[in-house]
């Protein structure tokens, strides 16, 4: 797919609001993302929590950047911001998209806070780039918002490089799409197979983590340990998470 340059019709965001939460579509009936009006920084959808499940391994880096490649709704935006210290860079495609989360889903203006609007597969491919985010978390869908729009060989190579020595990827996928086995094995060869998944949750997204660095052997108390503190100090429902990837446990441990 050649790299995105200018909106679309089918680009345009649009809003809808039920039950004290905003939602942003493209012109569709597809959420892209949600926000409570009167907590913004609360994760209403609950992909977008799964999608944090990458601070079981690492923790909010601290010089580096916590990467997102597409903006949505700027729902894990306010959440980073809010509950970590770290740099965060955004790769939004579409300033259209920026703009609505500026105006209507209150993304702030942080010094922390860097915003490239520019096709995602455009950026990871940048050199400049390498090693700069040793967390990058994928969300990057159209107005059908069935597929990624970007899920090649190469992209997550360069999601890899990005990534750095040390790092952690994190994609949301669509399980229930034709483009899920396609995804799977794209990351698997990119990341020579240190991938795991969380199960799917009602809506039919599912998330992906996939490891660079050195191997991880660890044991499911560790894991459960360490869900514990995610818990308390975010908020977030890790312990769930833990329990669902102790049954990749070979022997009593866990391979990442």
């Amino acid at each position: 797919m050649p790299a995105r340059t200018r909106p679309a019709a089918a680009d345009q965001p649009t809003l809808s609001e039920s039950e004290g939460i905003r939602y942003l579509h493209f012109g569709t009936e597809w959420i892209q993302g949600a926000m409570r009006i009167k907590a913004p920084a609360e994760l209403v959808l609950e992909y977008t929590s799964q999608m944090l499940a990458w601070l079981l391994f690492l923790e909010p880096p601290k010089e580096e950047s916590i990467g997102l490649l597409g903006l949505g709704a700027g729902s894990l935006t306010r959440f980073c911001l809010k509950h970590t210290r770290s740099p965060l860079t955004v790769v939004e495609w579409n300033p259209q998209v920026t703009a609505v989360c500026q105006m209507f889903f209150r993304l702030p203006a942080s010094p922390r806070l860097t915003v490239h609007h520019e096709d995602a597969a455009v950026w990871v491919a940048d050199a400049q780039h390498a090693g700069n985010c040793p967390v990058l978390m994928v969300d990057l869908y159209d107005a059908e918002a069935r597929g990624p729009v970007r899920d090649s060989i190469s992209f997550y190579r360069a999601c890899r490089r990005v990534l750095g020595e040390v790092g952690v990827l994190s994609v949301n996928l669509f399980g229930q799409h034709e483009s899920f086995d396609r995804n799977i094995e794209n990351i698997r060869q990119a990341f020579d197979d240190r991938i795991v998944l969380l199960p799917e949750i009602d809506a039919g997204n599912q998330i992906v983590l996939a490891f660079s660095g050195p191997s991880l052997a660890i044991t499911p108390a560790q894991l459960l340990a360490r869900a514990e503190i995610v818990e308390s100090q975010y908020g977030l429902p890790a312990r769930r998470w833990a329990r669902a990837l102790t049954r990749h446990a070979v022997d009593g441990v866990l391979y990442f």
